[in-house]
């Protein structure tokens, strides 16, 4: 990068001549200007590199040796530069949010112990479509939509199916509106639910919702794994049965035992695939989800070719009854051959015999054997007959609704070829199992750090994928009953149709296409859920809530969590164990039931205690869904299974109390911690034990009012703006401060605090009263800021009015005591409010529109940016925009700079035009030198004509002294006098002798003031407020309200007449200013 130095000849104005260390070019030097040695620098971004030179002035004073003129813009703030950093510095680190140190750090603690650097990420690229909606599509279809569907459609009729799907599909749908309002309020790191939830609720719910969810996630895998051994053994090797059963009483028995043999080795297989290369897990996933879309597609296909040409799928009924079409190929008791009566295969399975005289079973002998066809088509009119449920015990048989001759003996019915229920059925557990069907919505909230624009992409993706399904599942259910026979519907497994999936004798082309297209599906389903579940409980490790957890945190060198794999896979391999499908999804239907209750919770206690964090840019929400959702959500859990929803709840519950009971040190911000403040006690102790989260953050104000000697309030429209940044929310106290003794003035201060309670009342200022008697104001508002408050309830931030009449006052101590208090406040890290002209500020009216202008010189904490936002909720100020101008110096990329504002304030949820000033170093004006002398003149002489009472009385003890030594040493040499010389000090030869002794130093005084330089230091803050409120007045002056970022006082306390110049020059020529210094904290985030 090119360097170059420039001599810049400025008009000498005030006389000195320049020393030794000057590094001038001859050529350039000519008496009467003093020469500016300025670094110029070709522009990089933001000006990161540092200057080499640090030459001041060429012609500085001894005092001023070393003082920095680059920069002399920002003069007024640059003792505190290392603290509170230039917006530019701190825009460039915000340039790209997934690299964010902070400014706005605050989000997690840095790993420090496996620390080694990471690696650049790339920029997201990921949409809406890719990101989110197809992995949800993905997720949300699966095993039950093959392998169930068809079965509860059958169970429960077409209308209490609708009613199931419309509930689970609701239930879904409430919980993605609710995650999407937390998931747009900020930026959401991988950890879906479980981030969201336990940044909401605290620790102890996040932990105990998290572990939940994870069961939920593995068990989820399991039943995944059942779905896929199931379709592998029942419909397309059957053979490849280890345990077969010799008798239909142990086939139940037979297939369980297999379930658990073929899924544990497929367990341990995904098991290893998920440990060896989750990459390639990924890349399969789009072939899975292809395997859904074509099965799907498939069965549409299927339904509108029933309307022209139904399939082929006969059923055989004997009576009533439904029989499993394995032993026999011809639905008929006997048949012709050669004009010869024989007996078929199906007479064989219910007689002893092939005889036609054989001894037959009695209902076989009864009854006549039909043959109907299984899906009759779409125009059947089966849609009424279908319409109500059959819910029945285990073991009953699959009866058609039309005539038969029952037998007298029914005990030998359960070893014949029926179709039979293998479990009891009724309506809530239809609900159990149906609902796995529906959960997955939370797979675009997991990919949040892989998409362009997250806040946008997770609630469309997600309500449009719920959309989709949704229709899916209720289309489903009533093509369903509306093409296949009752019978067929309630035959779980195909034992009618020769063992084919019910669904796939619907699709078209082929059964096989559903076939396949399923056992690929609950394929990806569960490595998806292998992959997923081991992250979530490491992230949960990783947060170091459960303490017993931590050691799966820790996984391979590239970051895989191999001891949580190992952990899922047990767990998994406990569910496999089960070896039911039906058994295993009411289990997983708790947790992800139990997770979706607690994410509409977070959302209904966010938007009820209204933080200022709580900024979510997806606004279709409502406290009112939130609660109905998880109101559906518990009436779910306990519809589906009463005991099951006990065991979830308290494995939560303990999870809970074990959290709390090992003291979680994390502080999310939780809105739990909202929520405590009714209860008074138990929040104050709570709110001790740490400071507030940066989410939590709002100002709690202390007011500080001056009275009149009257004890009225001198600044009312100071409480009504409080009523207007407060809107009722957080704490306020009033304080003011009476001279005197509390002895003295305790009925003053009774009158006082009725005073000011009528003015609060009158202003509608919610809050407390605290009035102290002191001996003088500054120690009264030091007692006050120190003080004021209670355990957790104290003020974290100081409003104050702008003492307007200091320079007419005849008494210093007013400012003094104004600078005093500001010094105060920041050595309390609190926050500090100074308004200007505050009794032109707004009373009730609503202003018309206008504009809030922010000016962020320095970034002290983002108070300046909360201020806006909290005042637009209120009804006076909500028709003004916010606008936020910041100023690039000449060496900032100011075009770069607005765009990563644009982003941070994106990032932040605030709407705000953005405008970035340029104010380049410029030559020190003649005007600039010219203000800097009178004020430090005028500073002078008020200290030479203000002498205190104390100077006064030790000049005059001086004088007398002096006068007396000489009279004694006159005394001693007169040797011609005899008699004693007795001399009379009086008042008049007093007033002569001291007007006599301060002659010179008077005359002396007046020409050092007259002939003095101005001080260097004071020259550059000079020319930083004036250079700055020439800015500020050109683009603002017409705003409703200005807020700027105020300097601090000056560490030297002999300065504080030039500070309060200072702040009167940058305020000049605006009409209502809000001056903002912060507390030394962050106050605002992007984070969730």
């Amino acid at each position: 990068m090119s360097e170059r130095f420039l001599v810049v000849p400025v008009a000498r104005a005030f006389g000195d001549e320049p020393d030794g260390d000057s590094v001038l070019d001859a050529g350039d030097e000519r008496r009467g200007s003093v020469p500016i040695l300025r670094y110029s620098r070709e522009p990089n971004k933001y000006g990161d590199g540092n200057p080499r030179e640090s030459r001041p002035f060429i012609n500085n004073t001894d005092d001023d040796k070393g003082t920095l003129y680059d920069r002399k813009n920002m003069a007024l703030f640059e003792e505190e530069m290392d603290s509170n950093p230039m917006v530019s510095s701190l825009l460039n680190k915000l340039a790209n949010y997934t690299n964010l140190t902070q400014g706005v750090r605050e989000h997690e603690e840095a790993d420090e112990d496996e620390g080694a650097k990471k690696k650049t990420v790339k920029s997201p690229q990921m949409g809406t479509f890719i990101g989110v909606y197809l992995p949800c599509l993905q997720n949300i279809l699966g095993v039950i939509l093959f392998l169930r569907m068809t079965w509860i459609v059958g169970t429960a009729g077409i209308l209490e199916s609708f009613i199931i799907v419309s509930m689970c599909c609701s239930c879904t749908m409430l919980t993605a509106i609710s995650m999407s309002a937390i998931a747009t309020n900020g930026v959401v790191p991988a950890g879906g639910s479980y981030y969201m939830i336990s940044r909401s609720l605290g620790p102890e719910f996040g932990g105990a919702v998290g572990l939940c969810f994870y069961l939920g996630t593995t068990f989820a895998g399991a039943m995944y794994i059942l779905g896929t051994i199931e379709i592998f053994l029942t419909y397309i090797v059957p053979s490849a049965a280890i345990f077969k059963a010799e008798e239909k009483a142990q086939e139940a028995d037979a297939l369980l035992n297999n379930m658990r043999v073929y899924g544990t080795c497929c367990l341990t297989l995904m098991a290893l695939v998920v440990f060896v290369g989750v990459k390639y897990v990924n890349k399969l996933a789009l072939v899975f989800l292809a395997c859904v879309v074509l099965s799907i597609l498939a069965i549409y296909a299927g339904v509108i070719k029933t309307i022209f040409e139904p399939p082929v799928f006969p059923v055989c009924l004997l009576g009533n009854r439904t029989l499993q079409n394995h032993g026999f190929d011809k639905c008929m008791k006997t048949e012709i051959i050669d004009n010869v009566t024989v007996t078929t295969k199906l007479w064989s399975l219910f007689c002893e015999g092939p005889e036609l005289n054989a001894s037959c079973n009695e209902y076989f002998s009864l009854n006549n054997v039909t043959e109907i066809q299984g899906i009759p088509g779409l125009t059947s009119g089966l849609i009424s007959e279908n319409m109500w449920g059959s819910y029945g015990p285990a073991g009953m048989l699959v009866e058609k609704a039309v005539p038969s001759v029952p037998a007298s003996d029914a005990s030998q019915d359960i070893y014949m070829p029926y179709v039979a229920n293998d479990i009891a059925t009724f309506f809530t557990l239809l609900v159990g199992i149906y609902f796995p069907s529906v959960t997955g919505i939370m797979a675009g909230s997991n990919r949040s750090g892989d998409l362009r624009d997250a806040q946008r992409s997770i609630p469309i993706g997600t309500i449009l994928a719920i959309a989709t399904t949704s229709i899916i599942y209720l289309s489903c259910v009533v093509v369903f009953g509306a093409c296949i026979e009752g019978v067929l519907l309630r035959d779980k497994f195909g034992d009618s149709v020769k063992g084919n999936l019910v669904i796939g004798t619907l699709s078209w082309p082929s059964p096989w296409v559903i076939v396949f297209g399923s056992f690929f599906s609950c394929c990806g389903a569960g490595l998806q859920s292998l992959t997923g579940a081991p992250r979530l409980l490491q992230a949960i490790a990783r947060d170091g809530i459960v303490p017993f957890l931590q050691v799966f945190g820790h996984g391979k060198a590239n970051g895989e969590p191999t001891w949580a794999l190992l952990l899922t896979a047990v767990i998994c391999e406990s569910g496999i164990l089960i070896a039911s499908l039906d058994a295993v999804a009411p289990i997983l239907s708790m947790f992800f039931l139990m997770c979706y209750l607690f994410v509409n919770l977070a959302c209904a206690l966010q938007t009820l205690l209204r933080t200022p964090n709580w900024r979510p840019r997806f606004r279709y929400y409502h406290w009112a869904l939130s609660f109905l959702g998880m109101s559906l959500c518990l009436a779910l859990m306990f519809i589906s299974s009463w005991y099951y929803a006990l065991v979830a709840m308290l494995i939560a519950g303990c999870i809970y109390k074990y959290i709390e009971y090992r003291g979680a040190e994390k502080e999310w911000g939780d809105g739990i911690r909202g929520l405590s403040l009714n209860a008074a006690r138990y929040a104050l102790i709570r709110l001790e034990e740490a400071p507030p989260h940066t989410k939590n953050w709002r100002p709690q104000l202390l007011v500080l009012l001056n009275l009149d000697s009257e004890l009225s309030v001198k600044h009312p429209r100071l409480l009504s703006f409080t009523t207007q940044l407060k809107a009722g929310k957080g704490l306020t106290i009033v304080g003011s401060v009476l001279e005197g003794t509390f002895l003295r003035r305790e009925s003053d201060a009774k009158r006082a605090e009725q005073s000011i309670k009528s003015a609060m009342a009158a202003e509608k200022t919610k809050g407390f009263c605290h009035v102290v008697v002191s001996s003088n104001l500054h120690d009264g508002f030091s007692h006050l800021i120190q003080s004021a408050g209670l355990g957790g309830m104290k003020h974290n931030s100081v409003l104050m009015a702008w003492p307007a009449n200091w320079r007419q006052s005849n008494d210093p101590q007013s400012w003094r005591n104004f600078i005093e208090t500001v010094r105060e406040t920041t050595a309390a890290h609190q926050a500090l409010l100074v308004a200007k002209n505050v009794d032109s500020f707004p009373h009730q009216e609503r202003l018309a529109e206008g504009t809030i202008d922010v000016w962020w010189i320095v970034h002290d904490g983002g108070l300046l940016m909360l201020l806006p936002f909290l005042l637009q909720q209120h009804k006076v100020w909500r028709k003004c925009k916010m606008r936020i101008f910041t100023v690039a110096q000449l060496d900032d990329n100011s075009i770069q700079m607005k765009k990563d504002l644009q982003m941070f304030l994106y990032h932040l949820r605030l709407n705000a035009e953005v405008e970035v000033v340029e104010m380049h170093d410029s030559d020190i004006s003649a005007f600039t030198y010219e203000k800097t002398l009178v004020m430090e003149q005028r500073s002078q002489m008020l200290k030479q004509m203000h002498l205190s009472r104390t100077e006064r009385e030790r000049e005059a003890q001086l004088i007398h002294d002096r006068n007396t030594a000489s009279h004694a040493a006159l005394n001693d040499k007169s040797d011609a006098t005899p008699e004693r010389v007795h001399m009379t000090w009086t008042k008049d030869k007093f007033c002569t002798e001291r007007t006599r002794t301060r002659e010179p130093n008077a005359s002396k005084a007046v020409r050092d003031l007259f002939n003095m330089k101005p001080n260097q230091s004071n020259v550059r803050c000079m020319h930083t407020a004036v250079r700055l409120n020439e800015v500020v007045v050109n683009k603002s002056q017409g705003a409703h309200l200005v807020l700027l970022n105020m300097p601090g006082p000056p560490k030297s306390r002999g300065g504080d007449e030039n500070y309060m110049e200072f702040l009167e020059v940058l305020m000049e020529g605006l009409n209502r200013v809000l001056l903002v210094r912060g507390g030394g904290r962050e106050v605002i985030t992007i984070y969730s």
